[in-house]
């Protein structure tokens, strides 16, 4: 079971309270794993204002707030030592993030979480954190298909209906879907994918049973465009001035 830090609670004195919440929550007395969501620190808002504070204060402004994202996962190895959880991670952090963070730390991340599919394929972070003996975990692995009501993609993003997606699904009698899911797996990446379709549920695990070719993977690897779908910087740009 893994959990994550929210942006308002990276003071290390609100760190174990924001899990302390979560624990709560989840009617559990520790957690396997438990990740710092965003490299981006924003100001507290008290669990009994507002909760969850999303992305604004109680005066429905996105405030940033000065922090040292070392004493922040100082915080985290505290969890650890207190048995809170088993594991502590990254989510969405850069190279250069990883690299402060493994600077510093007496526990190394466990686990990086990113965006990551054909469209953003993250090569050299991927490769960064394998080399640094992190796991990689991946989420919106099949691109902008899930964006599209959010307006933050187009019908033109989606990769469900790529000619070099779709002559792949043909050769090997495969969705667009599975396609893209084992290219993740293939690049010793977790994809996450869900869905409340049961029918999906059982194709999104048949990918097992066939394997990518170089040629093919690497035909994916040619759609990256380093297009994020998931982007702070964008969507939270007017909130932060």
């Amino acid at each position: 079971i893994t959990t994550k830090l929210w942006n308002t609670y990276h003071d290390p004195k609100h760190v174990p309270m924001a899990l302390e919440r979560c624990l709560k929550d989840l009617g559990l007395d520790y957690v396997d794993e438990f990740l710092i969501h965003f490299p981006i620190s924003m100001q507290f808002v008290p669990f009994e204002k507002k909760y969850p504070p999303e992305w604004s204060n109680l005066d429905g402004e996105m405030v940033l707030v000065k922090n040292d994202i070392n004493a922040t996962w100082k915080a985290m190895e505290e969890l650890v030592y207190n048995n809170k959880t088993k594991h502590i991670g990254l989510s969405n952090f850069n190279t250069q993030h990883l690299r402060q963070i493994l600077s510093i730390c007496q526990i190394k991340p466990t686990s990086l979480q990113i965006e990551c599919h054909p469209h953003l394929s993250q090569e050299k972070l991927i490769r960064f954190a394998h080399e640094s003996g992190i796991r990689v975990s991946s989420f919106s692995c099949l691109g902008g298909a899930s964006y599209i009501s959010l307006d933050m993609a187009t019908t033109n993003d989606l990769l469900f209906v790529n000619p070099i997606i779709l002559e792949i699904c043909r050769i090997h009698d495969k969705t667009a879907a599975q396609v893209m899911l084992r290219w993740a797996i293939q690049r010793n990446t977790l994809p996450i994918n869900k869905s409340s379709s049961s029918a999906r549920m059982t194709e999104n695990r048949g990918v097992f049973d066939f394997y990518l070719t170089k040629e093919e993977m690497k035909a994916i690897d040619s759609l990256n465009k380093n297009h994020r779908y998931n982007d702070p910087g964008h969507f939270c740009e007017g909130g932060f001035g």
